[in-house]
């Protein structure tokens, strides 16, 4: 962990346009969980960013009363605000178990927001989770420039490097027009190109 009051190195300069990156490392993820341990609203928002790949504008709009009784399995639709489509969320081992622990920890409300802010009844702010994020992996020292839009690009880096998903498929959960949109916002292009021109035929 750094001291507090350290320069974050994740932080832009003033004007500066920044395209934020995807977290790469499996451990990485599993040390902003464990640091996020005691605090079940943060877990479950970082959890369900990194599992499902939507935005973070359209997890913060949603409800308790949405979620409180899926299970391990189960999937919502939702309506992109971006788009306007419909889109699934779905509950896969790891996010249910943080749900559950979300929901004893907290004891929300029905008609609560999950992801509420602390300074009141209203949901967070994606700036709001902009912040979190970059705090989340300035704490754990991996460099770079990340926030909110991380954990939808965390999604699809994973899926794609570690379990080997194919870029339509991807293309198709992030509603890319086609597959090499979605190679450049993953950052991966300049890669697999490499890697395919070492295969041997």
């Amino acid at each position: 962990m750094k001291a507090a009051g350290t320069l974050n190195p994740n932080h832009p300069k003033k004007g500066a346009h920044i395209t934020v990156q995807a977290i790469r490392d499996l451990n990485a993820i599993d040390n902003i969980k464990k640091m996020l341990s005691s605090k079940p609203r943060d877990l479950l928002l970082f959890t369900l960013g990194v599992n499902n790949g939507l935005r973070v504008g359209d997890l913060l709009k949603l409800k308790v009363s949405q979620v409180k009784n899926l299970k391990a399995g189960d999937s919502i639709n939702i309506i992109e605000s971006k788009t306007g489509k419909t889109n699934v969320l779905v509950v896969n081992k790891s996010v249910f178990k943080t749900l559950r622990g979300y929901l004893e920890a907290v004891k929300p409300e029905d008609n609560d927001f999950v992801f509420a802010s602390r300074k009141g009844s209203k949901a967070l702010t994606t700036g709001a989770v902009n912040g979190m994020v970059k705090t989340w992996c300035h704490a754990i020292n991996i460099t770079g420039n990340f926030g909110a839009h991380t954990l939808r690009k965390t999604f699809g880096y994973i899926q794609r490097k570690v379990y080997g998903v194919g870029f339509e498929i991807l293309a198709k959960r992030f509603a890319h027009s086609s597959p090499s949109i979605t190679m450049r916002y993953l950052g991966l292009s300049s890669d697999e190109v490499v890697s395919i021109l070492n295969h041997e035929i």
